[in-house]
């Protein structure tokens, strides 16, 4: 075993090896400014997915639903940007900023998203390979999912309704709804791993950044809407309202977005992240 190092406890002890006038508070002060470690990351992320791991269905079910509502305003954001906007090229830099809206409520609200999980939740599972953790994962995973998308139906069927919004609006909605399915199938689960990779970055980084959460989640989250890079909820509310409008069939929804954007999702988060991550970690113990 190669020796672990307490980062706070060695600056303090080269510190006191400095022939240098601090006070306390100033010592203090640079420890507190040490970046976390990557250990100090993984299992902060790892003890926050082992205790959702333990909370019941119903707080799943209700927190995934409001994650899914939320979600919703992402669709909203960018379709009512892109109605007022001009037809210019940096017009989608603007629309993308809209994208990162849902996301901002969900992750700042606490409320549980899929694509998430795909990193929360698997660090507990990497360090303990136990049968019975697995199937509290696929617990997890499955009713998330269930109620992230029943919430992102819900909103998009009462977006979809005549007189919600202008017809300016509504006509953004669908084109926006229309652009996810471009691509066909392995094309469509290739971009969404590069979704599945940010998102669980995304969640990576927040430990470490502390105040700047907002602006890695907005940075983040843009990027993947400005790349058009599938996302299972934020996409299910764009393709749920296309087809609440009958501009698109519900075997299109599944079998040209919602079965390679859930597959592209998983391994872009569980394996490009969270095992690499948690790999790195695993190392620094041999």
């Amino acid at each position: 075993m190669t020796q672990n190092c307490d980062r706070a406890s060695e600056a303090i002890e080269l510190l006191g090896q400095q022939q240098l006038e601090l006070s306390d508070r100033d010592r203090q002060e640079i420890v507190e400014r040490i970046r976390p470690t990557a250990l100090i990351i993984h299992e902060t992320i790892r003890v926050e997915g082992k205790s959702e791991l333990c909370r019941p269905v119903s707080a799943l079910a209700w927190s995934g639903l409001a994650a899914g509502l939320s979600m919703g305003f992402s669709l909203v954001a960018q379709g009512l940007l892109e109605a007022n906007l001009p037809d210019r090229s940096w017009r989608y830099i603007i629309v993308s900023l809209g994208y990162s809206i849902g996301f901002v409520i969900v992750v700042m609200g606490r409320q549980q998203l899929f694509t998430e999980n795909t990193l929360t939740v698997i660090l507990p599972l990497l360090s303990d390979r136990r049968r019975k953790v697995l199937m509290r994962v696929l617990r997890l995973w499955g009713i998330v999912l269930a109620s992230n998308l029943l919430g992102a139906f819900i909103f998009a069927s009462i977006v979809a309704q005549v007189g919600v919004f202008k017809p300016e609006f509504q006509t953004a909605f669908s084109e926006i709804g229309l652009r996810v399915l471009d691509g066909g199938f392995w094309t469509t689960l290739l971009r969404a791993i590069f979704a599945g990779w940010l998102i669980a970055l995304m969640v990576w980084l927040l430990p470490a950044a502390e105040s700047s959460q907002l602006w890695v989640i907005v940075i983040i989250t843009s990027l993947v809407g400005l790349g058009e890079f599938p996302h299972i909820i934020a996409g299910s509310v764009e393709v749920f309202y296309a087809v609440a409008i009958k501009a698109v069939s519900w075997s299109e929804y599944f079998g040209k977005f919602m079965i390679p954007t859930l597959i592209g999702n998983i391994l872009g988060g569980v394996t490009l992240v969270a095992a690499l991550n948690h790999a790195q970690i695993a190392q620094d113990d041999i």
